[in-house]
């Protein structure tokens, strides 16, 4: 029996999305949106930090992409090490492709040299390509300076640690398309009094959400506090 078409995009995450990216760098968002839809647009390389948001960034192009009609893939490299050539020949059909977390391969010579092959018939295939690494090429350590040369061609995007009133920006976001009422001293015990780290916040509102919804409870600083005391 066949599995039905997922419709928009929803085997993403729906709260990763490109509109819902809060302090992107100027730009960086048309970018993204032409790789997603526009055939023969600029290749990307997205630069940052753990915690700058370019697995959302990854994810949201593939969606943006399907939603357009356009076929996706997004491949997280950490998953794929020792075993990329075979990673990447599955992946041959799309018309966009996200590869998160270059670092993961870097050093193994024959996961570069799959990925340098790939690169190549990914030009001549006219496929639209996202790379994402903790480091811009030059910074990685890779064995094959051709391949360095390749990334390095790429139109970069740099990503920044946001700074507490983004962060702060991000909760409300998160909670406002969850339909979840999120009191503003309990967005700003969350940023004093818990990991400031962007995925710990989203994780912890995740929790939230699922504690608040069987307590029929509002997201209060009384009720952060119990949720928290819960943990210890």
């Amino acid at each position: 029996m066949s599995v039905p078409q997922l419709p928009l995009a929803l085997r993403y995450p729906p709260d990763q999305r490109l509109e819902s990216f809060i302090a992107a760098p100027p730009g960086a968002i048309a970018q993204l949106h032409e790789l997603a839809r526009v055939q023969g647009a600029d290749w990307l390389y997205l630069a940052g930090a753990t915690g700058t948001g370019k697995t959302h960034l990854a994810l949201a192009l593939c969606a943006d992409a399907e939603q357009a009609g356009r076929r996706s893939a997004y491949l997280p490299l950490t998953a794929a090490s020792g075993r990329l050539r075979d990673a990447l020949d599955a992946l041959e059909g799309n018309d966009v492709v996200a590869l998160d977390g270059l670092e993961a391969i870097a050093g193994h010579r024959d996961d570069e040299i799959a990925l340098f092959d790939f690169h190549n018939r990914a030009r001549s295939a006219g496929l639209n390509l996202l790379y994402a690494a903790r480091e811009v090429p030059d910074l990685l350590n890779l064995v094959l300076p051709d391949l360095r040369s390749r990334l390095s061609q790429n139109a970069r995007i740099l990503l920044h640690p946001l700074d507490d009133a983004s962060r702060a920006e991000v909760l409300r976001d998160r909670a406002q398309r969850r339909g979840l009422v999120l009191e503003e001293a309990a967005i700003d015990w969350m940023l004093s009094r818990t990991d400031r780290n962007l995925a710990s916040l989203v994780a912890l509102l995740d929790r939230l959400d699922r504690e608040s919804l069987a307590a029929q409870r509002r997201i209060t600083v009384p009720f952060l506090r119990q949720v928290m005391d819960a943990s210890t």
